[in-house]
């Protein structure tokens, strides 16, 4: 079971994404296990592992999917999410995150899951003061970009995480997903990680989260190892996936965004 996720509310950074078959995964997993400048993080069990699931939201229009399939200089999501399994008395955590210029910007509020599916069924909700959540700013940030957009849930995301935190720089994060699904037809995210695999089972994505530029001795790891950035929209990636499956039922290769 995950411990408290909610340790920090707002975060600001670069993000980079490489995609690596499973296997240079783990042999990266064996160096920053014993390099001395990486520890597991300290949120997941007891080699940093936990899994995720996120309800995505989007516009009648798909304003969301085209902003980021677009890449447009400025864009944003919102999404519901939880750790590791929850029942409905469960914290979940409202986020916002945005893009600009390179720089990723998010924001977390967490509430009860309840009342964040109670919350949802209101549009507008004209009552969001009524709902406990640790950061009523940013839920105020949550109701004034759901409403804006008319923002309603699209799709729900899934996948398990391996990560690393900076021992000596503690803005230093290194992230490794796999296992990622994606479903349309329960949006229930307590129900947990279940869907169809939209990256392909033998593929991890790795994602260097950095304030400032990436260190000298993770640039020269990251060199030996040769992997190259790309950029992969696990939102984008999972709505094409549904959407083919949609016209054509018998869909199941993933399609990704590199």
């Amino acid at each position: 079971m995950v411990k408290k996720m909610l340790s920090q509310e707002i975060f600001q950074r670069y993000e980079l994404k490489y995609l690596l078959p499973y296997n240079k995964y783990q042999q990266l997993v064996n160096v920053l296990s014993s390099n001395h400048k990486m520890r597991y993080d300290k949120y997941g069990d007891d080699v940093g592992r936990y899994n995720i699931v996120s309800l995505y939201f989007d516009s009648d229009d798909d304003k969301i999917y085209y902003e980021t399939r677009n890449k447009l200089n400025f864009r944003q999501k919102l999404r519901l999410r939880i750790y590791d399994q929850v029942t409905i008395d469960s914290p979940a955590f409202f986020e916002i995150k945005q893009k600009f210029n390179n720089v990723v910007n998010k924001r977390r509020t967490s509430l009860q899951l309840s009342s964040a599916y109670d919350y949802l069924k209101n549009v507008p909700s004209e009552d969001i003061k009524n709902y406990h959540t640790s950061n009523p700013q940013t839920m105020s940030e949550v109701e004034s970009f759901r409403s804006l957009y008319g923002l309603k849930p699209r799709v729900i995301v899934s996948y398990d995480r391996q990560a690393f935190h900076g021992i000596e720089d503690s803005d230093l994060r290194i992230t490794f997903d796999y296992n990622l699904m994606a479903r349309d037809h329960n949006l229930r995210i307590e129900d947990g990680p279940e869907g169809t695999h939209f990256v392909d089972s033998d593929l991890v994505v790795m994602e260097v989260k950095v304030s400032q530029s990436v260190p000298f001795w993770l640039a020269r790891l990251l060199s030996d190892f040769e992997c190259s950035r790309g950029s992969l929209s696990k939102f984008c990636t999972s709505i094409d996936l549904m959407e083919d499956m949609k016209r054509n039922p018998r869909t199941r290769t993933p399609s990704m965004i590199i």
